[in-house]
């Protein structure tokens, strides 16, 4: 169980970094830069938890507990025949599956097509490499260990490249719909005793000056917080474009105030 519980956090772990990675790189930035931890790079690989990938998850137990004997005896008759029918039915054309994932693989990576669907290739080739493995066994020619291993594995390498694949897709793109409604994320007024040279970058930022009889006389709205870490405030202007404009870092001092505002609906 414990090694079991290890594989799992380790492998959260990882989707967590992808994910993370993927996600902030389209802000610029670098999860390791900003000091994120062990624990919460597990909590970030919870946002893979999407609604297809449950409903694979639940096909794929249901498809464990019909190959074990027990689980087996549990399930209706019409249920086990009609998917062992359906299991043996594409074990017999395995090849053309694997044969299909490779093809969008040499698409994607050739012609940069499919772009929004790259991890289907990997995912058609682990699918086949195991739906292989289900094939009745030949009597005369019985596979060894050796043949069942290599398969496994293979299936297994895939499987993982599967998951880095759609990791790496889901932060970027959550991250492109978190960039294109920005104006809906928690507003930053910072005031500062000094000028930070920031309202000349970005014509959505705005500059007040209070008067001289005001410590922080300088006044900067219209920016967008990203993220706050160890006293730095990470954030964007309003109709910011990843492909040209600034990310601001903000730090915490004593000539200078932040305060929050509720994002525009």
């Amino acid at each position: 169980m414990i090694a079991q519980a290890s594989f799992i956090a380790a492998l959260m772990f990882y989707v967590g970094v992808i994910y993370t990675s993927a996600y902030y790189g389209h802000f610029h930035l670098s999860p390791f830069y900003l000091g994120f931890g062990f624990a919460e790079f597990v909590l970030q690989s919870l946002h893979l938890m999407t609604f297809p990938v449950l409903v694979g998850a639940v096909v794929l137990l249901i498809a464990v507990a019909i190959s074990g004997r027990r689980p087996r005896q549990a399930l209706p008759n019409g249920l086990v025949r009609g998917t062992s029918r359906g299991t043996q039915a594409l074990a017999r054309y395995y090849l053309v599956i694997v044969a299909a994932g490779l093809l969008l693989l040499i698409m994607w990576w050739q012609w940069q097509l499919l772009l929004p669907y790259r991890w289907v290739g990997p995912l058609l080739i682990a699918i086949g490499l195991l739906l292989g493995e289900a094939r009745p066994t030949d009597v005369d020619h019985p596979r060894g260990l050796l043949d069942t291993a290599v398969p496994i594995f293979a299936a297994g390498v895939f499987l993982l490249w599967t998951v880095t694949l759609a990791a790496g897709q889901l932060g970027e793109q959550n991250a492109k719909n978190e960039a294109r409604d920005v104006v809906k994320r928690t507003g930053l007024v910072v005031f500062s005793g000094q000028r930070l040279g920031l309202s000349s970058r970005s014509p959505d930022l705005h500059f007040e000056d209070l008067g001289e009889n005001v410590h922080l006389r300088f006044r900067y709205t219209g920016l967008r917080l990203i993220t706050a870490r160890e006293g730095r405030y990470y954030a964007v202007p309003v109709g910011w474009r990843a492909k040209t404009d600034h990310v601001y870092v903000i730090r915490e001092a004593d000539d200078v105030r932040i305060e929050f505002t509720p994002g525009v609906q």
